[in-house]
């Protein structure tokens, strides 16, 4: 990688850090400190903790599009500038109204297709994947952060000001954007990375496609339900202080992504993620009910935390790239864009129900609702396909006449380790799913660079 997308890597990874920071802090604590929060019901804090979500799904696939005009960094640093608001409101709010009208605004700063967008301009095809991976490694650490943050910060500061946090971390972001963000000489159409609204009926019919859909949409409304319960037991009945809850999360977490890496590993080595991908969604209902039958036990709410998190972790590194296994040639972008969706509708629907099950049933009416999702996901997991084990590459064409078209894209196809290809003779592209072990690279060279 040359210095430019180094920076842009880097960047755009701490911009992605801090707002995945100021979007979890808040759920391992608003349920403990609901009593300091005037006219709070566990339906609404669950709606609360849940909100974010629902105004993300209805406008992260605009927002991308919006991008596609007007430019990535001004739709990001409308959206950033939208995130901050939301967190001003909610910080100055002295009801659980107000809260939740913060929180639906925060969410309206729907940003991550446009980041994504604006990585894919800042770095070329060969190094998009670490770039990407970069990016992806944020994610997962600011969680594990704000896991822990959220509860040492509350203790400090209350519930306003965690919210103040959330805010100076969008301004943070901001000047990211602003100054430390390369601007791309050219905004590069890339079906990889776009979502094509033309193609998004044609992803939601593909079945495969359609049980990843589901599975992220369930691992989000699985993660809401389990911080409207488990905060409150380990508090109420296990007795657990919420000052001292940080140090459940950081343990569990730890744990966790050390319990993670091996089941990745053997699903990739072994090409069986089908098969721990089955164990994994079976290991989430298991820490579901060990959580219910255990929970006026620290030792019993621990394992539990420490099961769900093993499977979430692996899970949400998994599926989206199993989507990008799946996608076809040239449609990943719109297959992101839907799983994306869901992926934010499960978090928003997810807290939003798992708040009036607790509120009309404890916590049983909780893990009735997740239980029930889960298994219904073991289900659709076990009767998937294997997936298959190929990797996107996006190729410019040396040029090519339309005329010229079904001949480039036949001889593509019959180069060795070509699975899939797709021509686009408009944008002089090639989209190609290929198996890296068995491509002919040399030949491939013939036709164009990536």
């Amino acid at each position: 990688m040359n210095q430019l997308e180094v920076r842009a890597s880097l960047s755009l990874s701490a911009v992605f850090a801090l707002r995945m920071l100021g979007l979890f802090m808040l759920l391992p604590v608003l349920a403990v400190y609901a009593d300091t929060i005037e006219g709070s019901t566990p339906a609404l804090i669950g709606l609360a903790i849940g909100a974010y979500g629902i105004t993300q799904a209805l406008l992260q696939i605009p927002a991308g599009l919006l991008s596609d005009r007007i430019g990535r960094k001004p739709v990001i640093l409308i959206g950033l500038a939208i995130f901050f608001l939301g967190s001003l409101l909610a910080a100055f709010s002295d009801s659980i109204v107000g809260i939740i009208a913060g929180r639906f605004l925060q969410g309206a700063g729907a940003v991550a297709a446009a980041i994504t967008a604006l990585l894919s301009d800042l770095t070329r095809e060969q190094n998009r994947t670490k770039a990407m991976a970069m990016v992806g490694m944020s994610i997962g650490v600011s969680f594990c952060v704000a896991m822990v943050l959220g509860p040492l910060i509350t203790r400090l500061t209350g519930i306003d000001g965690l919210f103040m946090v959330t805010a100076v971390a969008a301004l943070a972001a901001m000047v990211i954007v602003a100054w430390g963000v390369p601007t791309p000489a050219i905004q590069k159409f890339n079906r990889e990375t776009a979502t094509i609204t033309g193609q998004l009926s044609a992803t939601l019919k593909d079945q495969q496609l359609l049980r990843l859909d589901v599975g992220i949409f369930i691992l989000h409304f699985v993660l809401m339900g389990l911080f409207i319960t488990v905060p409150l037991d380990l508090q109420n009945l296990a007795g657990l202080p919420r000052e001292q809850h940080w140090w459940v999360y950081l343990l569990t977490m730890v744990l966790s992504f050390v319990a993670m890496v091996p089941l990745i590993v053997i699903g990739e080595r072994k090409q069986c993620l089908k098969q721990v991908m089955v164990g994994a969604v079976a290991l989430l209902l298991v820490a579901q009910i060990v959580a219910w039958s255990e929970r006026d036990s620290l030792i019993g709410l621990i394992i539990s935390v420490f099961l769900f998190f093993a499977a979430f972790n692996f899970l949400e590194a998994t599926l989206p790239s199993l989507v990008s296994r799946q996608a076809p040639a040239g449609n990943r972008g719109t297959a992101m864009g839907a799983y994306s969706t869901c992926q934010f509708l499960g978090a928003g629907l997810g807290g939003a129900l798992s708040g009036v099950a607790y509120q009309s049933y404890g916590h049983l009416g909780v893990l009735v609702v997740c239980g029930s999702a889960t298994a219904i996901w073991w289900l659709l997991v076990m009767t998937m396909r294997q997936p298959r084990y190929v990797t996107s590459l996006v190729m410019d064409l040396f040029p090519v006449v339309p005329t010229e078209a079904v001949r480039v894209h036949e001889q593509i196809a019959s180069v060795s380790g070509v699975k899939e290809v797709t021509v686009i003779v408009e944008e002089q592209t090639a989209y190609l799913k290929v198996d890296k072990r068995h491509l002919d690279q040399q030949r491939l060279r013939h036709f164009g660079e990536w």
